[in-house]
């Protein structure tokens, strides 16, 4: 990566009384989309793009809507990559309040007869591995906030009782990658809540799991049936909790979804 590439957007140091926020992949679809509503309301956003140019451009387009936004050059599969936005968010702030993990890659949709490892371990680095080590190398600045809270962005197609109801569209997707993905990255935060009750960790799906309806993303090639506006409403919800909020939940925009 160039220097070029590894400067910020915006060098303006972060009003430390203003709530900070880091989305990983918000360079486009549910990121963005986050990143766009947290920052109409006054938020300083952390806008984690493994594409730095996609990034700059993305955050370009914030800032000029009025946003108090920062570009972090941040590929969640790299311990080197994770560690420098690290570095470049400390730059800014002393704390961070927010921690969106919505990067994800939904791999090949690789029937289960012809899945093989290499298949479901590019899928887990970014789904299961990459929100561990985000968070792991966050955690110093998020135990720094008075009110810390972690957003891990599922899916439906990580709940058992959504995988095994047959009127669901998911339980006909046969694959292996990203539905356990997913179910893993259920268990890990339930395991973060019960560790950490000094942090909120919760999850969401991107859906409406009652109504069978899912977001409109590049991830699905725009197959869903709602906007992406309608899809962060639960990682908006989450990331603005108070202090006496839940921890360890899974949701929808509707509500509570079963495990």
């Amino acid at each position: 990566m160039s220097q070029q590439d590894a400067e910020p957007v915006l060098e303006g140091m972060t009003n430390t009384e203003q709530t900070s926020v880091l989305i990983t992949g918000g360079n486009k679809g549910l990121g963005l989309e986050t990143a766009r509503r947290l920052g109409e309301l006054g938020w300083t956003i952390f806008l984690g793009s493994r594409d730095a140019e996609r990034g700059r451009t993305a955050a370009a387009k914030l800032a000029a809507d009025g946003a108090n936004v920062v570009m972090v050059p941040l590929d969640v599969t790299s311990d080197e990559s994770v560690a420098d936005a690290v570095r470049r968010v400390r730059e800014h702030t002393d704390r961070l309040d927010v921690l969106v993990n919505n990067a994800g890659a939904p791999g090949n949709v690789v029937t289960p007869a012809d899945a093989t490892a290499g298949e479901l371990h590019a899928v887990y680095d970014t789904n299961v591995y990459g929100p561990v080590r985000v968070t792991h190398a966050f955690l110093p600045l998020l135990r720094a906030a008075a009110n810390p809270r972690v957003v891990m962005v599922s899916s439906g197609g990580g709940s058992f009782a959504v995988v095994t109801d047959p009127g669901q569209p998911v339980s006909k997707m046969h694959e292996l990658a990203y539905s356990s993905s997913k179910a893993a990255l259920n268990m890990i935060t339930v395991r973060y809540a019960q560790a950490l009750p000094e942090i909120k960790f919760n999850l969401l799906t991107p859906g409406e799991v009652a109504n069978r309806k899912f977001t409109a993303t590049d991830m699905n090639h725009h197959t869903g049936q709602l906007t992406v506006t309608e899809g962060t409403d639960p990682i908006v919800e989450l990331a603005t909790l108070g202090p006496d909020g839940p921890s360890g939940i899974f949701i929808d925009r509707l509500g509570p979804v079963a495990w």
